[in-house]
């Protein structure tokens, strides 16, 4: 993430971020500037504690977060069956490129709605 988005960038500035757990240490990299949201991570089974579960507010928690979440990645799914997305661009023109992109997104708000 720190090779597309530099922390140091104001990309993320004053924005809430819903990420998932492959992004832990995106908190310490980007929060100071941004509201980053993260689910919490079972912990570990071990012999203190044989019965490893998240309390019942970080299962609420990791349940809203979901529902955030859900819609998007559906979303991305809805957009890929275009097949624009899914193959390799080889084109160097940004207009083009934005095009490839927002063309399946109107596409699929057009389906959905």
């Amino acid at each position: 993430m720190k090779k597309v988005f530099d922390p140091r960038s104001k990309w993320f500035d004053k924005v809430n971020v819903w990420l998932d757990l492959g992004f832990q240490g995106a908190e310490t990299d980007y929060g100071g500037k941004s509201t980053i949201h993260l689910p919490h991570k079972r912990p570990r089974k071990s012999k203190k504690n044989p019965d490893a579960k998240l309390t019942a507010a970080q299962e609420k928690h990791n349940r809203r977060h979901a529902q955030t979440r859900v819609p998007v990645e559906h979303a991305i799914g809805g957009m890929k069956i275009f097949h624009c997305l899914m193959h390799r661009i080889r084109n160097h023109l940004d207009s083009i490129i934005d095009s490839l992109f927002w063309i399946p997104a109107g596409l699929w708000n057009l389906k959905i709605s």
